[in-house]
């Protein structure tokens, strides 16, 4: 028998992608039940204010429509206020849909039409007489009176830590400084706008007993929303999402189609599908928009002697919605005297939500580029610049890295791109009419580890199953946690199957902030190596005395089998193990908790270094991104194809947040105006050109039993920043509003 080969490390197809691509796999709205209804829900069309009349009575007479649902007449509930009915809900009082008659935000959810069939139920929302009495109203994050005045703190919560304290006497160090740099930074609105619309369909199986199959990082986040908001028993609730359609943090929270459905399913005993339209993923959390002032100074050899970073984000009047944004240049750049400071003002808005590396891309964008020009002002490659102030330790906790290599990012990043042959001098590199400009940026982003459990069956076939009720968004879940179990016990990939996506498995937390390998991997380790331990210890009582005298660490496991490793003829089965167990599949699980003593010690992070090239027509302002590397140090790549993937789609959309991307809005009508894919403007094919990506090897003991960091949000961070600065070495213009159109460079 040939050596077992490790499935860590493989680059494995997506056992899944068959399914997707031929149109197999079924998402929260491909779901088809006897005698299904169809929701289309009703949005405010004022701001604020409130709703004098609502006449449904036109819809209503329609043949064919069961009802029309509005603050007037929706169920009585048991409303939940408590901050673990939502794992993601910021500190506050969350949005309750059709709580009364008050107007919050443009495109609140006033009404839900349910009818026989979608088109009917969204012609009957174009039929309602709604009068309503508008309030004034506040939407400009970048009006005068909220940068003058000192707008409120947010609160610390579990992953969104409060700035560092300030340290030195930032004042005097930075106009004691020879060389400094001054900037203000804009960060426009963006929405997630996944392909997936958002969709829940809620099967009503009687006695208050939903099937619900919703569009959702989190199954048992939405299970426990639905159980807390309706009044139900946990158990007569069970969510089932396998499959989304994309996501980028826009379903970490239950959105208002869940309530909707399971409200109109329960009040109306029939089950029902309500899906928002393209218009309506507008309605709810966003990418807020962010200010931010940064000033740093250097001496004249190129050590950064103070850091500076203000910002100021938007929430709505209802939640403190927080994101980390300032702390990053102090856990990368070691300054003796530190100011950082972030703010919120509120607004008329729905709450922010997370969107891929929340804060992390806001933030890194005024980093690096305020790097890049202190590196230009002090006449210092960028390069050596950031390696003049390199540092193993975290000096804005005063404790080390669990590991980093980043510095080899930055090297093994810089020769493949060819950072030598860059010119420092802008306007100095040319391509026919094209300007040609070199940039860089370092990325950064923390390696968090949560609590999950798993459950591993071995049947009577020798197959192994892993049960957990983590979703897979479209990152390749579903494979890396197979090669997980598959090397946990020796076996083929094609010999696990891993079950998910379903709130009755055991528990995993939503899926989202780089951590779920590391989080439910973990569980996945935990409970292979219990698996291992029951099965030898089953093993070792069989007749035949194989194993007597010998211990766990003696024995191996390959290929369905449990043999001593120094003498491969003593071996058992798994079947025959099976069979010693009276015929009956082993079956136990295990909760995998992250050490907080041991991780409290080490700060833990992933790091990248990404090189650009830009070409900008001289005539036109018309920008285009050549060629880019990203070099990532991770840890632990379970799955360097799936992981490759990760890093590529967050370049492009790096590419997108810098050139791209952005919801406008209005701010005489507190409006999104570009509430669609035609004017929400995202990269097409013909954007996208030569991508690399380098995982530099990093081994790490510390972070978990895997070694793992996550890669969901590092491919993102460091692109925006990149791209500026490559601009800027292409123009000599310094751009320092995101999105960059063509006519800030005329």
């Amino acid at each position: 028998m040939e050596p077992y080969k490790s499935q860590i490390g493989q680059p494995v197809s997506r056992l899944e992608g068959h399914l997707k691509v031929t149109g197999t796999a079924r998402y929260a709205g491909d779901y088809s039940v006897p005698g299904l209804l169809y929701g289309y829900v009703i949005n405010s069309t004022i701001t604020k204010g409130k709703i004098i009349s609502f006449d449904t009575s036109r819809a209503k007479a329609l043949p064919g429509v069961l009802e029309v649902f509005t603050h007037e007449n929706r169920p009585s509930l048991a409303w939940f206020d408590l901050q673990y009915a939502d794992m993601d809900a910021p500190p506050g009082s969350p949005f309750r849909p059709l709580q009364d008659a008050d107007i919050l935000y443009n495109g609140q959810p006033i009404g839900l039409v349910v009818a026989e069939t979608f088109e009917l139920a969204r012609y009957a929302a174009t039929l309602m007489d709604i009068e309503y009495e508008e309030e004034a109203f506040d939407t400009d994050l970048r009006s005068q009176q909220h940068l003058a005045r000192s707008p409120k703190i947010g609160m610390a919560t579990m992953l969104k830590p409060l700035p560092p304290k300030p340290k030195g006497n930032f004042e005097k160090a930075f106009n004691a400084s020879p060389n400094q740099v001054s900037a203000e930074f804009f960060h426009g609105t963006e929405h997630h706008n996944p392909l997936e619309l958002f969709a829940t369909t809620t099967v009503y199986e009687g006695k208050g007993k939903l099937t619900i199959y919703d569009k959702t990082q989190g199954t048992i986040n939405s299970q426990m929303y639905v159980a807390n908001i309706f009044g139900l028993k946990f158990k007569n609730v069970r969510v089932i999402s396998p499959y989304v359609g994309g996501a980028f943090g826009s379903a970490l929270r239950p959105q208002y189609q869940l309530f909707l459905s399971v409200m109109a399913a329960l009040k109306l005993e029939r089950s029902v599908l309500v899906t928002l339209d393209r218009h309506q993923m507008f309605t709810f959390g966003h990418r807020p928009p962010t200010v931010q002032r940064t000033r740093f100074s250097a001496d004249n050899n190129g050590i950064i002697t103070a850091l500076n970073h203000l910002a100021i984000g938007e929430t709505s009047r209802f939640e403190d919605y927080t994101e980390v944004v300032v702390n990053w240049s102090h856990m990368l750049y070691p300054a003796a005297n530190t100011l950082m400071q972030y703010k919120l003002v509120e607004l008329d808005v729905y709450s922010p939500l997370d969107m891929r590396a929340p804060g992390g891309v806001t933030g890194m964008h005024a980093i690096e580029s305020t790097i890049d020009e202190l590196a230009h002002k002090s006449k210092i490659d960028p390069l050596q610049l950031r390696l003049t102030n390199y540092t193993e330790i975290d000096v804005s906790l005063n404790r080390p890295y669990s590991s980093k290599e980043l510095r080899e990012c930055y090297l093994q990043g810089a020769e493949k791109f060819g950072w030598d042959k860059r010119n420092p001098e802008p306007r100095s590199m040319r391509r026919g009419n094209k300007l040609v400009g070199y940039g860089m940026a370092t990325g950064i982003w923390e390696a968090n580890q949560l609590p999950a459990k798993a459950e591993a069956i071995l049947t009577g076939d020798g197959k192994l199953k892993i049960n957990s009720a983590v979703t897979d968004i479209g990152t390749g879940t579903l494979t890396v946690m197979t090669q997980i179990a598959a090397d946990e016990l020796g076996l083929p990939v094609e010999d696990v199957e891993f079950a998910y996506g379903d709130s009755k498995k055991p528990f995993a937390p939503i899926q989202g902030g780089s951590f779920t390998v590391s989080t439910v991997g973990s569980a996945v380790k935990a409970v292979g190596a219990a698996m291992r331990k029951k099965l030898f210890s089953i093993a070792k009582k069989m007749k035949g005395g194989v194993f007597d005298g010998a211990d766990l660490k003696d024995v191996s496991f390959e290929g369905g089998r449990v043999f001593i490793t120094n003498d491969r003829s003593r071996s058992v089965s798994f079947q025959e193990i099976i069979a010693a167990n009276d015929n009956k599949p082993v079956k136990l699980s295990k909760f995998s908790v992250p050490s907080i003593l041991k991780l409290k010690k080490y700060s833990r992070a992933a790091h990248s270094a990404v090189f650009v090239e830009v070409e900008v027509d001289e005539e036109l302002g018309v920008i285009n991104v050549t060629r880019a590397v990203t070099a990532v140090a991770a840890g632990k790549i379970i799955n360097p194809k799936t992981a490759r993937s990760q890093i590529l789609g967050g370049m492009i959309w790096g590419i997108s947040k810098a050139l791209r991307e952005e919801t406008i809005q209005d701010d005489g009508l507190g409006k999104y105006m570009n509430q669609n894919l035609s004017e929400y403007h995202i990269p097409v094919h013909a954007d996208i050109h030569e991508l690399d990506v380098i995982f530099v090897d990093e081994k790490d003991t510390v972070v978990n039993e895997l070694g793992t960091k996550g890669v969901g949000e590092i491919g993102i961070v460091g692109m925006p920043p990149a791209i500026t600065n490559a601009i800027f070495n292409a123009t000599g213009k310094r751009i320092n509003q995101l999105p960059i159109h063509f006519d800030m460079l005329l």
